[in-house]
């Protein structure tokens, strides 16, 4: 099989349906990406990952690097094999979480030197440190190395953040392609940058566009501005990417936040909410998420639902082990989330084959906003 091939099969409006290959397995796009922030989905097992239809996971490579480092996953054989997951895995930058959990970083152009916020020790983090990490877990799918800056920064500082972003896209690409037989075998996706603001958002694409990536991702957003500024920014900025590419919005996110990315033209997803808030208690359910805690469900004999794979436990059930703190119930109720996410993907992959995702996507809002608990 090909290193990376990206192929269409159906388009209805701005959507895509198709099926990215690699030689770790296919992926069906849309596709959503469970995240196994530190090698694992936490509270599940990959193979209940993989029953749950996920074709493709995503890895940390800030916590993966601290902890219990690259180096040493590589010596273990790599990441797929440290896990127990066979199948594509994409790797995020790094770049993310060092600016959201480390307390002090100084940014260069170097890089971004940073201080754990595990120990304390300090680390730099730089487009050709983030290449190396990433090759040293076996990611499939890796990420160029960013800078983050919050939507509501400056334009001046937004378009100096994305400016930086760019020439940190042409370091990243040049430190990938040296990575030997990794790099003849997996791919390298892009990231745009630029907040809100369209004209910047266009000459980030153009500058990726003429580096060229694999596939691109729309960078920063799903960070405070909420869905109708995000569905704006959406309206214009796949657009400004290569249609022949997959398309990846980072980070998202809730279930009608995919519906409407997809209709905007987005292949790619991946957030923690469903395992998230699986193990504080939130189910997520064609009628809108439900919070298991809720007195409401203590003597509730129904399922979650009667498709879920744990349709065989009670909401009663559910309600008690979320309660007592069991850990059955963070199992249960990822394994549920996990489940009602991928079953999305599949019915926003099958109605755009057959033509019928504004139906689709209608009638969906109408049940999921209709019946919130």
């Amino acid at each position: 099989m090909s290193r990376f091939t990206f192929t269409i099969h159906a388009t209805d409006g701005k959507a895509r349906t198709g099926t990215i290959a690699m030689q770790r397995g296919e992926i069906r796009t849309p596709a959503f990406m469970p995240v196994g922030t530190a090698a694992t989905v936490k509270a599940m097992k990959p193979q209940d990952v993989r029953a749950s239809g996920a074709d493709i996971i995503l890895g940390n490579t800030y916590h993966l690097m601290l902890r219990p480092s690259a180096e040493r996953i590589d010596r273990l054989g790599g990441l797929h094999a440290f896990m127990g997951w066979d199948r594509p895995i994409l790797t995020d930058s790094g770049g993310y979480q060092v600016m959201s959990l480390s307390e002090l970083t100084k940014r260069s152009e170097e890089g971004i030197v940073f201080k754990s916020h595990l120990d304390g020790t300090r680390h730099m983090l730089s487009p050709e440190r983030s290449m190396e990490i990433q090759r040293l877990l076996g990611s499939n799918i890796v990420m160029a190395f960013d800078e983050l800056v919050p939507t509501t920064s400056t334009r001046e500082v937004q378009a100096a953040a994305m400016e930086r972003s760019m020439r940190w896209a042409r370091r990243s690409r040049d430190a990938f392609d040296a990575g030997g037989d990794h790099a003849a075998n997996n791919a390298l996706f892009g990231i745009q940058q630029g907040a809100l603001d369209e004209a910047l958002r266009k000459a980030s694409a153009d500058a990726l566009l003429d580096i060229g990536f694999d596939g691109y991702a729309v960078g920063g957003l799903a960070v405070g501005e909420g869905q109708e500024a995000m569905f704006g920014c959406l309206d214009y900025a796949p657009g400004q990417l290569d249609p022949a590419k997959p398309r990846y919005l980072m980070g998202v996110g809730k279930p009608d936040d995919i519906v409407g990315a997809v209709e905007r033209g987005i292949d790619m997803f991946d957030c923690v909410l469903p395992t998230r808030s699986g193990r504080t208690g939130q189910a997520f359910t064609r009628n809108g998420p439900i919070n298991i805690r809720n007195a409401k469900f203590a003597e509730d004999q129904g399922p979650l639902d009667p498709d879920s794979p744990v349709a065989g436990w009670s909401k009663a059930y559910l309600h008690h082990l979320v309660r007592s703190g069991e850990i059955l119930g963070a199992m249960l109720m990822t394994e549920h989330n996990l489940w009602f996410y991928q079953r999305l993907m599949a019915d926003l992959r099958a109605a755009i084959a057959e033509g019928r995702l504004t139906a689709f996507a209608n009638d969906f809002r109408s049940a999921y906003y209709g019946g919130r608990d």
